[in-house]
């Protein structure tokens, strides 16, 4: 089966966790969506500089502008057509905090052209960025981010390193547990961290041919520019 995640991995890909195979098979091609459910052990912040950016990006559910331990955690990653005729997997991530919930939302389209995962943030994809995957020694999957850029009408810009943050995530399953590991930590070149959570949670595949996506986990404007 191809998803956009082998697409874009190639043989990279049969080096995963056979769990972690099957997690990133998601796609229009198997039929298939992933809902995880567990606990991030701890969402954290970096210094006070960053919250007032972190609690605007909240506003368009791009990263989450509360500190928390043990919490409530839900993935949802399925996979639709998108208006412009791509596939495209929705990363919506709800942390339910204390005061409410909070969503992370991403949707991912494979871009053979820059040989990456574009990744689109937000309810309005105003952000996107390059992912490179790689499989660990372990089975285990590497996400790193590249070039990130900002589109908002006639705006194509990239994002310069100076104010933004390169991300690393760490994908892993636990045989002992049953359970699948996540660590995510977004650093400024400059500044140090800005933001993370690590936890884990199982998952439940679900027929989206049956099920379909829900509307609210569509972004409300979709951007065709890479």
């Amino acid at each position: 089966m191809t998803s956009i995640f082998r697409a874009h991995m190639g043989a990279g890909f049969d080096r995963l966790h056979p769990q972690i195979q099957r997690r990133f098979s998601v796609g229009l091609e198997s039929g298939e969506g992933c809902v995880g459910r567990g606990t991030m052990d701890r969402i954290w912040h970096g210094g006070s500089f960053v919250k007032p950016f972190l609690r605007l990006g909240g506003m368009r559910n791009i990263l989450v502008p509360r500190e928390g331990r043990d919490v409530p955690f839900v993935i949802e990653n399925l996979p639709y057509l998108d208006s412009f005729g791509r596939e495209t997997v929705t990363f919506v991530r709800t942390f339910r905090l204390p005061g409410g919930p909070h969503r992370f939302d991403a949707t991912m389209v494979h871009s053979p052209e820059r040989d990456c995962v574009l990744d689109y943030l937000g309810t309005h994809q105003h952000l996107a960025s390059d992912l490179h995957m790689s499989a660990e020694p372990d089975g285990s999957l590497l996400i790193r981010s590249g070039e990130h850029r900002f589109r908002e009408g006639p705006v194509d810009v990239r994002v310069p390193d100076l104010i933004g943050g390169d991300a690393e995530v760490r994908e892993s399953f636990d045989d002992a547990t049953g359970r699948f590991r996540i660590r995510v930590r977004v650093v400024n070149r400059r500044f140090g961290p800005l933001f993370g959570y690590e936890g884990s949670f199982t998952a439940q595949y679900v027929d989206v041919r049956t099920h379909g996506v829900r509307g609210d986990l569509r972004p409300v404007r979709e951007e065709v520019r890479a």
